[in-house]
């Protein structure tokens, strides 16, 4: 791998928040922060065009006794078989479970199994991570 050096300006109160915060999140130099912050527009960009080859974590919470609410999330996950790679299943409490749902695909077809899993009625919160297989990343 090659390396490209290349010098940016920035105001001196955004590099000192900026050096705050990768030093918070443990980056040990600002090069590395930066990489990932090229990467991860790269992914958003990707992520635009719906054909893309994509991977996505689909987050669920819900009361497990609502009513129909397990079945109807395992007909879509059984409907979406062809997608969905893994199913991580986690009792919260007596009444609440977390589903983490790992799928992989074109990225239109993640993020329309994320919508009907999320949206699906009972379900208190969800969330997509919208990421890539690595392939098109240096």
């Amino acid at each position: 791998m090659s390396v490209k050096r290349f010098g940016v300006s920035i105001d001196q109160g955004l590099v000192d928040k900026f050096d705050r915060l990768i030093s918070k999140k443990g980056y040990s130099n600002r090069s590395e922060a930066l990489r990932d912050l090229i990467r991860d527009s790269l992914v958003d960009e990707a992520w635009q065009n719906t054909e893309t080859a994509a991977v996505g974590v689909v987050t669920v919470v819900y009361n497990h006794e609502q009513k129909e609410l397990s079945h109807r999330l395992m007909h879509l996950q059984h409907h979406f078989e062809n997608v969905i790679v893994s199913t991580l299943h986690v009792h919260l409490d007596e009444h609440n479970c977390l589903e983490a749902v790992v799928l992989k695909g074109k990225s239109g077809e993640i993020q329309k199994v994320a919508d009907l899993l999320i949206s699906a009625k009972g379900v208190k919160h969800g969330k997509l991570v919208a990421t890539t297989t690595g392939k098109a990343l240096a």
